[in-house]
């Protein structure tokens, strides 16, 4: 079974560990990559062009109904649950989860839901919990899990709610997250 779906779930601290995830991703990197960095309901697209000029494959941010394809890195747009369904994204408006929309829990759980042994879910730093359940999803359904190792967490207290909700893959310092990642992706799993 080979990997489809790389999930990224961060908050307080996110842009600098994106930053530096995005920029050692290849470019001939042949799964999805979908993003949710809480941000404030009214902040604009700017997220995404400053994502833009760290990594290689090209950063958009989602729009209701859109195709998910491979070798795109997708952004939760602000105030918006963004949801898997196969094939395509969909967008919510539901309350916040864990005072958060968009919430990491949703995507990672609706992801789990459709692509199970397919995903692999990615918690980095942030300052609450969201994640912790919807990490929980996705190795319950067969995927795998990443946990930023919380002493190079801007901020530890989203990567430690993972790892004490979650039996985790593997716990890593930011500076090897995408090297193990992109090792995972080239390696096809039984």
């Amino acid at each position: 079974m080979d990997f489809k779906i790389i999930l990224i779930g961060t908050s307080f601290g996110g842009l600098s560990a994106l930053k530096i995830m995005l920029g050692n991703i290849p470019v001939d990197l042949n799964q999805s990559i979908i993003i949710v960095q809480h941000r404030h309901k009214d902040s604009d697209t700017i997220l995404k062009d400053i994502l833009q000029q760290y990594g290689t494959l090209p950063v958009r941010e989602v729009e209701d109904k859109d195709e998910i394809l491979p070798g795109i890195v997708y952004l939760a747009p602000a105030d918006y649950h963004l949801l898997i369904e196969p094939g395509h994204f969909a967008l919510s408006c539901d309350e916040p989860v864990c005072f958060a929309r968009p919430s990491i829990d949703v995507l990672f759980e609706s992801a789990a839901n459709v692509y199970g042994k397919q995903v692999i879910g990615i918690i980095l730093t942030g300052a609450n919990n969201d994640g912790a359940f919807g990490l929980q999803r996705v190795k319950a359904k067969g995927g795998f899990t990443i946990v930023q190792e919380p002493t190079t967490a801007e901020c530890s207290i989203m990567p430690n709610a993972a790892i004490s909700a979650v039996a985790v893959d593997w716990i890593l310092p930011l500076l090897e997250i995408a090297s193990r990642l992109v090792m995972l992706c080239q390696n096809k799993r039984n």
